[in-house]
């Protein structure tokens, strides 16, 4: 069962009204009513086509950020195998927010990172919504540290809203942690891929996409600042987010024309939430033919590429 969003309503009330049919057929066995209801069913598909050809940034955050789009667990259990989960910091504790471990892709040794926020109350209190503590990205650096000693390529799958704001990370160095995992994917000579596979927030998100590829799904969204945040901040009514969300040209699109990502994976009609499988399978494609190009490249040049492509952002403009 997928729950729908404010600006699906109409799809909802017509797949509503077609499941009413079947049910009165049902019931009553002299009334035919399938061809009325496949009828309705078209419709409902037509207009959902329309919308997802026409979102706003807004709604694509609001698709980005739905409960039941495939979260970073989803993809390691389709894409990696034989995942072998590492855990802390070595220095303080485990965050249950950020996962990680040695996985083969491909029949390829990899090295995997990503932010999971759980699918249900229970394991989004136990990931913590996605929101990772100063343990999470000194986790980060750990495991980068450990694939670069054994030449393993890096694949991270990023879905956060920002880092965890709370008084005890920002007490145990929340933005040195962000900074030192920032600087980590600038400093391994092994091939890195950052995939946004739903939100990229704030530094939380840049933590883990300082990339040779940053690659996005067609309706994920990356920005410095939630647009409630940024709304809050600017015009001091956080009501105002579909304003900021305008302004911060937070959508895939809008990165790849800025010339921060590399490539936008598209989505089937209506989103990841309701095309799991192809979504995940897609993913995968994408990061196997960028991992193809990088292993190609010598480990000096990577890096030095990596390093030009971030001091040259910004030339681009929309």
């Amino acid at each position: 069962m997928i729950s729908d969003l404010e600006f699906e309503k109409a799809v909802a009330e017509l797949e509503g009204k077609a499941a009413e049919l079947r049910a009165m057929a049902i019931e009553n066995e002299e009334v035919n009513l399938t061809k009325e209801a496949d009828d309705l069913d078209k419709k409902a598909k037509s207009t959902l086509a329309d919308l997802y050809k026409n979102l706003t940034p807004w709604r694509k955050c609001q698709v980005a950020r739905h409960p039941m789009r495939p979260h970073c667990l989803a993809y390691v259990d389709a894409l990696f195998a034989e995942f072998m989960p590492l855990a802390g910091d070595r220095n303080f504790a485990e965050d249950n927010a950020v996962i990680g471990g040695l996985a083969r892709f491909n029949d390829r040794p990899i090295m995997v990172i990503g932010h999971e926020k759980g699918h249900d109350t229970q394991s989004r209190l136990h990931r913590n919504f996605g929101m990772a503590r100063p343990e999470g990205y000194r986790k980060a650096v750990r495991l980068m540290d450990l694939a670069d000693r054994f030449g393993l390529p890096v694949v991270t799958l990023v879905d956060t809203a920002g880092a965890f704001p709370g008084k005890g990370a920002e007490e145990r160095g929340q933005s040195e942690a962000i900074a030192r995992s920032t600087e980590k994917c600038l400093q391994i000579k092994t091939p890195l891929v950052s995939v946004i596979i739903g939100e990229g927030g704030s530094g939380g998100a840049v933590a883990f996409a300082t990339a040779d590829r940053l690659l996005m799904l067609e309706h994920s969204v990356y920005s410095v600042i939630s647009p409630e945040g940024c709304a809050s901040i600017l015009w001091k009514d956080a009501a105002k987010m579909r304003e900021a969300a305008e302004a911060l040209h937070l959508t895939a699109q809008d990165m790849l024309k800025l010339g921060i990502a590399d490539m936008v994976i598209p989505e089937n009609s209506g989103g990841a939430h309701r095309h799991r499988d192809e979504t995940i399978a897609a993913v995968g494609a994408a990061i196997e033919a960028q991992l193809q190009e990088l292993e190609k490249i010598e480990p000096n040049k990577l890096l030095q590429s990596r390093r030009k492509r971030f001091l040259d952002m910004g030339a681009k403009r929309l």
